[in-house]
């Protein structure tokens, strides 16, 4: 049992630390995601460790201060993301229906034909955008009955699992739909009209993951999330980007994209919002995202109930507020963050 026990810590400790090699292989990059499921794994090791090894030997000694200093590594990454933490981004302080913005994201999974369980949860949380990703003619077919509320669209139907709508009750400006890196993997980019006239750079994605099926690394994934980065970083008012990016919240991935983009992640000091995997409890993690801009306070975000995907879809609710003090909250990029981001484009 001991020497069991040991091959478990030591496999523990080669899975939390490999992710600290820049490699952009998906065996080395989907390591990023579990931090939460390794966090508890480590705690269960440490624990059995205390109890079971030969504290006289210096090996034990060891492999526990191994397994405490990764346990405090991934807490690193994931405690923000807690209502122990402080908030990114701040409550909404008054109501303002006309420079208030909700979204419901959706990653619909291509070939679940629940849509009149989406349908409902458009229904029931009555957003003024709706982004489904994973959507085809199918799809397409059952979401246009929203057309009579949500008269603004964009529509990108693909059979390749990189679909995507976008149905607005509010005007979309300048709507555009462009493949960045990938010639069938789309990314949709509007203005959006808010009823105060204001207009919101919006942002949607959905890059192809790192994985066996897809692509051997994270590198156009990478590549997309740091050019919209810079558009995003360039532009001038509110701007947003949501979607299913196929990272998760706490990855180096994505925080490089916050850092170039500067917006805030409104789930830091409020929770994880875990997206996937809506079937299995105990292997979930944040893939789907919105990061806004310093203009917007949260009015309200929650996961939605389940619709049949691998996703639940989340719901936002964003304010514009002037004088909200939050300009200069996320991390800030440096030197080395900006020499990553140029090694990604090239």
């Amino acid at each position: 049992m001991i020497t069991v026990l040991w091959w478990i810590n030591i496999l523990l400790l080669v899975v939390c630390l490999l992710p600290l090699w820049r490699n952009e292989h998906w065996l080395v990059r989907s390591l990023d995601f579990p931090r939460l499921q390794f966090s508890v794994l480590l705690l269960i090791a440490i624990v059995a460790d205390l109890l079971l090894f030969d504290w006289q030997a210096w090996q034990s000694w060891v492999m526990i201060s191994a397994l405490v200093f990764c346990l405090g590594f991934q807490m690193w990454w994931i405690l923000p993301y807690g209502p122990w933490h402080k908030t990114e981004v701040a409550n909404a302080r008054t109501p303002d229906a006309d420079n208030t913005l909700s979204l419901v994201t959706a990653n619909v999974l291509t070939p679940n034909r629940n849509a009149d369980a989406l349908l409902t949860l458009v229904r029931q949380s009555q957003p003024d955008i709706l982004v489904t990703l994973e959507s085809d003619d199918w799809w397409q077919q059952r979401l246009d009955v929203l057309e009579s509320d949500y008269p603004y669209t964009v529509k990108c139907p693909l059979d390749n699992l990189y679909g995507m709508h976008v149905y607005s009750r509010l005007p979309l400006l300048n709507a555009r739909t462009e493949y960045l890196v990938e010639k069938d993997v789309p990314s949709i980019h509007t203005e959006i009209e808010l009823r105060s006239g204001r207009r919101v750079f919006a942002h949607f994605l959905h890059p192809a993951p790192p994985s066996p099926t897809e692509n051997a690394t994270s590198g156009p994934r990478d590549k997309e999330l740091v050019l919209v980065a810079r558009q995003v970083q360039a532009a001038e008012g509110p701007r947003l980007v949501t979607g299913d990016l196929n990272d998760v919240a706490w990855s180096e991935t994505t925080r490089l994209f916050r850092k170039l983009s500067g917006l805030l992640d409104p789930r830091i000091g409020r929770g994880m919002f875990n997206s996937f995997h809506a079937k299995f409890w105990f292997c979930r993690w944040p893939l789907d995202h919105l990061f806004i801009s310093h203009h917007f306070t949260l009015s309200r975000m929650r996961r939605l109930t389940a619709f049949g995907s691998d996703h639940f879809a989340i719901f936002a609710e964003i304010v514009i507020e002037a004088g909200n003090g939050q300009k200069g909250n996320g991390p800030e990029a440096d030197s080395d963050d900006r020499a990553m981001a140029r090694d990604k484009i090239s």
